[in-house]
């Protein structure tokens, strides 16, 4: 006797169905082989996961060290603690001085501000990334306040409610 398993799939982050769910239910054993390989590359951003930097603070990518209050792993607009692996190479010298306010290898604190695993949202919709990207944060007086002066990209409306206003304010589009 075979057990059969049913999926119904969600709807996309603009309120629509998506191509490969129709509003039908479906068996798992008709499950593609896309989606058994999406189910295993969207994962929680865990130790030696490298993001993308998104701000101007100098460093280009980091690697995750540890996830802060979280042992499964970070999602949006979580804390995490990061190595910085490459800097731009742009800001490193200006007029014979390190102008870079980070430097390689330095281990600094960060907020998730893009996550490619999706994230369903209260309304009933997901928001998912392509990339992994954070933004430098250092803890100056009881909060966390970002090192650069600007957030490139999008960043989700969600960091509100952790109480990353100030990575809002930077940003130039909230999605």
């Amino acid at each position: 006797m075979a057990a059969s398993i049913w999926c119904l799939a969600g709807r996309s982050l603009l309120g629509g169905l998506g191509n490969s769910s129709l509003g039908v239910l479906r068996m798992s054993s008709e499950l593609t082989r896309s989606d058994l390989l999406f189910q295993q590359t969207r994962t929680f951003i865990q130790m030696g996961t490298n993001l993308k930097v998104v701000d101007n603070s100098g460093a280009k990518r980091v690697k995750c060290i540890q996830a802060l209050k979280s042992k499964k792993g970070a999602r949006l607009g979580d804390i995490i603690v990061a190595s910085v692996q490459e800097i731009n190479p742009a800001k490193e010298v200006k007029k014979g001085f390190m102008s870079s306010t980070v430097k390689k290898g330095a281990v600094v604190h960060a907020v998730v501000v893009r996550a490619a695993m999706p994230r369903g949202r209260c309304d009933g919709s997901q928001i998912k990334f392509d990339d992994n990207a954070c933004v430098l944060v250092k803890y100056v007086g009881g909060e966390y306040e970002p090192i650069g002066k600007r957030v490139h990209g999008p960043v989700p409306h969600e960091l509100r409610k952790k109480k990353h206003v100030k990575i809002l304010s930077l940003a130039g589009h909230v999605a």
